[in-house]
């Protein structure tokens, strides 16, 4: 049986030249948390983690890393099982061996917590199953009882630079056209309804009619004012609108 020997994690933040902004935050870096799990035959599964704060995470990968140490590495299920319960409550917290810890297994995980634990969880999940495509050398989407074939992708870019012109958004979206992408996505809801509809307008005529041009907004408007953006962009083809909305909106509030 293949076991899991270690479970490391590599942090890895890239600065950004220039610090650029979302609707929502500012980004300074690339980051990324690679896991990496050793079997106690040689072979190495990477996973990664996007999410913060980065430390708290990977401690969490550590210690989830002692827990499952020694499992079968190719039961990634059982590995997931194992994790995941450990954020309900156990009824039999009180009894001998499990308060203390003997059992191997900690108290259930503070709820505060669950945003780091389930990032660290799926790093580790991530990385077995790249091990077990390694172990019987197939692909991961082959594991999964899914097609090679080809995919569509996009091209994300215009993220907000403070005291940058439109014109500059709509140079930087029709490079990555010509780089070969039929479709992009832009940064918008950080200037408002009108700011925005201009800021889109320009990169639509810089890329043409052909591409297709998609808005990643960060939640900035409530329903009247998202329906009035949608209108006053509708004429640039958009191909979709991606978080428009308030994250606190609900469908009943419509």
């Amino acid at each position: 049986m293949t076991r899991i020997g270690s479970v490391k994690t590599h942090p890895i933040s890239v600065p950004r030249p220039e610090p650029v902004w979302t609707a929502h935050e500012e980004s300074k870096a690339w980051s990324v948390i690679l896991t990496e799990i050793t079997t106690d035959d040689g072979l190495v599964g990477y996973g990664e983690i996007h999410g913060a704060p980065m430390p708290r995470i990977c401690e969490w990968v550590a210690r989830f890393g002692e827990i499952v140490r020694g499992m079968d590495a190719l039961a990634h299920q059982a590995v997931w099982d194992k994790l995941f319960a450990l954020t309900s409550p156990r009824p039999n917290l009180f009894e001998p061996g499990v308060i203390d810890g003997k059992d191997g297994l900690p108290p259930p995980v503070p709820r505060a917590e669950r945003t780091a634990v389930m990032a660290a969880i799926a790093g580790i999940d991530i990385a077995l199953w790249d091990l077990k495509g390694k172990a019987v050398g197939m692909p991961v989407w082959r594991l999964l009882g899914g097609a090679n074939r080809p995919l569509f992708t996009y091209a994300t870019g215009g993220y907000y630079r403070p005291g940058a012109p439109n014109s500059a958004y709509a140079e930087e979206m029709a490079q990555l056209v010509d780089h070969g992408y039929r479709a992009v996505k832009l940064k918008t809801g950080l200037g408002g309804i009108a700011a925005d509809v201009e800021r889109v307008g320009a990169v639509r005529a810089a890329i043409g009619a052909t591409p297709e041009l998609m808005l990643d907004m960060n939640a900035p408007y409530d329903l009247v004012d998202c329906i009035e953006f949608a209108h006053r962009v509708e004429p640039h083809r958009i191909f979709w609108l991606e978080e428009p909305l308030h994250w606190y909106l609900q469908p009943a509030d419509f």
